[in-house]
């Protein structure tokens, strides 16, 4: 699949690891939200229901946004990230947003990157 997505002109290639990378980080948010959902249905209710989850759930809802744009540019960061923004019921006003620029951040990286890639074993195989 990488190998298709290089032969792909630019434009291509940053539409389609956009795409990817939105898919893999709602999914992530969703999944994560369910088990959030499964587990106030559980006997793990008590303890989410302590006083310090409202708490971090405050605290992601109005300052998650940044970790969840911003660990798009870090390398092993954004299935956590994205998860915790579902487990803590992050608001879709804020996440998607966030997740949007976040893979934006990411398509670019990656797109930029594997063009760089491209043209420089072109230019060492002289192909």
């Amino acid at each position: 699949m990488v190998e298709r997505i290089n032969e792909l002109p630019l434009a291509a290639a940053f539409a389609t690891l956009f795409v990817i990378v939105m898919i893999r980080a709602n999914a992530t948010y969703w999944i994560a939200r369910g088990v959030r959902a499964g587990a106030g249905k559980s006997r793990f209710r008590l303890r989410l229901d302590r006083d310090a989850m409202p708490r971090a759930e405050r605290l992601v809802a109005r300052w998650g946004a940044g970790a969840v744009a911003l660990s798009f540019a870090t390398i092993g960061l954004q299935t956590a990230i994205n998860a915790t923004a579902g487990a803590m019921r992050m608001p879709l006003r804020r996440y998607l947003p966030a997740v949007v620029v976040g893979s934006l951040i990411w398509a670019t990286i990656y797109s930029a990157l594997g063009t760089a890639i491209v043209v420089a074993l072109r230019s060492v195989t002289g192909s």
